[in-house]
């Protein structure tokens, strides 16, 4: 066991309980309520990003630029580039509409509680499948720390996670978001520059100082690390670019945390702040797989690919060991990660019980409900959920990033397109809407026996890079049989031309 390592999540875990609770015993006088306390645009783009960071994020992505080297650019581009796609063609609009999660957006745009029933469904399968990864992320993580295999660490770290979620909603704790991405950003870049100061590379900005560090890997390697093409065509990175570019977009969390700002200015100004707090994380993720890949290549240590798989979604801790640096720069890089990993799950099962309990439950099984009923339901979903993805996680399908861009797939296939017609073409109707979601279901699921079945799609489509076959596919057949079927109702339309696309 590590205890250091230990020491320092634990110690950090109670350092943001405790934080929460000071805010929310503020909030409760002068301060309160806190959702309306201006934090300003940078504050709000720091959120923003705080929001977005999970074990995708700090540990994934390093590992697919471990393994993959160019290809993984698609993953740095899609998810940073799904923002500039939000921003243009759906934050002010939605915005304007006045409903900030799917189901609610569905439910009004479509005047369907069947497409609203669809929607909710959709994001709790997104939610299960995005948790899938985090908890994969929290399992090794812990397995580093403590010693236990893998299976018993997921089972330890779903205990920790579940204890933390009970702690501080008993506490009525509050994230402090702003303080929650600086700490991060801060566990995340420190050992980084400790790395580059350590194999001889500039430290003080080691995200653009370790081109020497490419340099020197791609002459020991004869550019199959850095060359375009060497791992992918140009087909599979650009599927996978516009499936994370669009997922993003789709994805209900990204979407409902856009409306915190107070007016569509600063909205789009903390999005334009929250893009390169994010940027700040994703140009620092390379260079720990750089870092470590250069280490094999100078003999520091051999891996054979097995074992290079299997290492891949912890290579940042590799390249702090492999240097023979401080267990403590390692023990907050993992903290950075179990971190994030947290906070995304408890917002993943939180919005997944809230989708159940709503939009399922009171909707549509049970319109009498009291709101303590409500409650209960949602109470018991979250444990319900956890398990599900603790019984998935035990062996999980693929990377962290791998499995995370199924979810990116899904919402892609199916929310993005009902988004996108539902505010830009007035004549879409909840049949199409209906048509798409289903058809946007059905092709990222078959993606995962087309291959096998019809060898000819061997490299056209893939799970993790589905939508650009089938966000075309979904928007033709939800226009299609908009056209085939009755107009939506003529007070939504005219709702759209006088408030949504009014400036």
């Amino acid at each position: 066991m590590k205890w250091g390592p230990a020491l320092i999540i634990f110690a950090t875990l109670a350092f943001f309980l405790i934080v929460g609770l000071f805010s929310r015993v503020r909030s409760s006088t002068e301060y309160y309520p806190t959702s309306i306390r201006p934090i300003g645009r940078i504050g709000a783009g720091a959120a923003i990003a705080s929001n977005w960071m999970s074990a995708a994020s700090l540990l994934g992505i390093a590992g697919v630029f471990y393994l993959s080297g160019y290809f993984a650019l698609a993953f740095v581009i899609g998810w940073t580039g799904g923002y500039v796609l939000l921003l243009i063609l759906l934050a002010g609009q939605i915005r304007r509409f006045g409903k900030f999660t799917a189901p609610e957006f569905v439910d009004a745009r479509y005047d369907s509680p069947a497409a609203r029933l669809l929607s909710a469904a959709i994001a709790i399968i997104i939610s299960l499948i995005y948790c899938l990864a985090q908890y994969k992320g929290i399992g090794l993580i812990f397995s580093w720390v403590f010693g236990y295999d893998y299976t018993r660490s997921v089972m330890l770290g779903t205990a920790v996670v579940i204890a933390y979620m009970v702690i501080s909603g008993a506490l009525g704790a509050t994230r402090n978001q702003q303080l929650h991405y600086t700490v991060l950003i801060i566990f995340f870049i420190v050992p980084l520059m400790a790395l580059a100061k350590q194999l001889g590379f500039s430290w003080v900005v080691p995200q653009f100082g370790y081109g020497p560090a490419l340099q020197e890997l791609s002459q020991n390697t004869q550019g199959q690390f850095t060359l375009p093409w060497s791992n992918a065509s140009p087909w599979q990175w650009s599927a996978l670019c516009f499936t994370l570019m669009v997922g993003t977009a789709g994805l209900p969390h990204v979407l409902s945390r856009f409306y915190t700002a107070p007016n569509l200015r600063d909205a789009r100004w903390s999005v334009l702040w929250g893009i390169f707090f994010i940027g700040l994380l994703y140009w620092s993720a390379p260079a720990y797989a750089i870092f470590a890949k250069l280490l094999e290549s100078r003999g520091k240590v051999v891996l054979d690919p097995d074992a290079a798989i299997q290492n891949a979604d912890i290579i940042i801790l590799r390249a702090v060991e492999w240097a023979n640096l401080s267990p403590w720069l390692s023990g907050i890089l993992a903290t950075a990660a179990i971190v994030a990993a947290f906070s995304t799950v408890t917002g993943l099962l939180m919005t997944g019980a809230s989708a159940f309990s709503y939009d399922i439950y009171f909707r549509l099984l049970n319109p009498t409900a009291s709101q303590s009923q409500c409650v209960r339901v949602a109470k018991g979903t979250t444990l319900v959920l956890a398990i599900i993805v603790v019984l998935l996680a035990v062996n999980p399908p693929g990377l962290i990033a791998e499995i995370t861009a199924v979810a990116f797939a899904l919402a892609g296939n199916t929310l993005f397109p009902v988004f996108v017609l539902g505010i830009w073409w007035d004549r879409t109707n909840k049949y199409g809407a209906i048509a798409g979601m289903l058809t946007g279901l059905a092709v990222t699921f078959s993606a995962f026996f087309l291959p096998e079945l019809f060898p000819a799609l061997d490299g056209i489509i893939h799970p993790t890079s589905s939508a650009l076959i089938g966000v075309p596919l979904v928007m033709l057949m939800m226009i299609g049989v908009s056209l085939l079927t009755p107009p939506p109702p003529e007070k939504i339309r005219r709702f759209l031309a006088r408030e949504v696309h009014t400036p």
